[in-house]
């Protein structure tokens, strides 16, 4: 008698996946291509007219506030203070425009107790518009 094998549920019920995944990936590549992507722009603003690109010139001073190592520590403008309170009444009178632009450079070997007095007296009087200069370390 001629007896016929049953197939195997293994091989009958489960399809290949390798076309698949090929055809899902050559899919997703598609719509990634085709995909209309935002461009990332900057808006300028381009001048009409030549009178119109140029620069306005500041018309505010920089106050600069040198502390240095040796006494005077302070230093306004090349000129120098030996006595806080002097400093003080320079610097308030110098900045009744609480706008004025301020640059402090320290010197690395200067004591911090100057420094710490400057921005103590810069925060009390509401003087926010200060750069400290800062030298970076050179290896």
């Amino acid at each position: 008698m001629i007896k016929c094998q049953k197939p195997d549920d293994k091989t009958l019920g489960s399809p290949e996946l390798a076309p698949l995944i090929d055809i899902i990936f050559m899919v997703v590549v598609f719509l990634l291509i085709t995909a209309n992507t935002p461009l990332l722009t900057l808006p300028i603003d381009v001048p009409s007219t030549d009178k119109d690109a140029t620069l306005n010139v500041a018309t505010q001073t920089e106050l600069t506030i040198t502390i240095t190592a040796d006494q005077p520590y302070w230093h306004m403008d090349k000129q120098a203070f030996s006595e806080w309170g002097d400093f003080k009444r320079a610097l308030l009178m110098s900045t009744q425009n609480k706008q004025q632009r301020l640059t402090i450079a320290a010197d690395k070997t200067a004591p911090t107790e100057p420094l710490l007095k400057l921005l103590s007296l810069l925060d009390q009087h509401k003087i926010a518009n200060a750069q400290i200069i800062m030298q970076q370390r050179s290896e």
